[in-house]
């Protein structure tokens, strides 16, 4: 929890002042239920990494799905391959999206922390047959 406040001026603080282990917390975003099934996974939302597959759910860009290129802790913004904006001279650049408005498909394993945090956390769900793990 950043703030306790539920003023927006220092809920806007907050966010803009928010040291970086904080802002990776900012940056996380909904799991499919396919994907959760496939892992083996519980919760619902992890950070978005470089590398994630993901269908943006709300915007511009509604319904376009593309791998994550780059994720900005500064701006707290992703950029999805494929989601272009168009500048004054017609150039075409990554457009920034908020994490929120996206749902992760497909989860980057490669990066063995990620792998740690997940079977750290006791993600496995239990056996059918009614035996727990962890």
């Amino acid at each position: 929890m950043l703030t306790k406040s539920r003023q927006p001026r220092k809920q806007r603080k907050a966010r803009y002042e928010a040291a970086l282990h904080e802002r990776q917390k900012l940056v996380h975003a909904h799991i499919s239920k396919e994907a959760r099934k496939k892992l083996g996974i519980k919760r619902r939302a992890v950070a978005v990494r470089e590398g994630d597959k993901v269908k943006i759910v709300r915007g511009k860009f509604r319904g376009h799905s593309g791998k994550v290129s780059a994720v900005n802790l500064k701006s707290l913004k992703i950029y999805v391959e494929g989601a272009v904006a168009r500048k004054a001279k017609g150039a075409e650049v990554l457009a920034p999206i908020e994490p929120s408005n996206v749902m992760i498909m497909e989860l980057e394993m490669s990066d063995v922390r990620r792998k740690e945090m997940l079977e750290r956390k006791g993600e496995k769900i239990p056996a059918a047959t009614g035996e727990r793990t962890g």
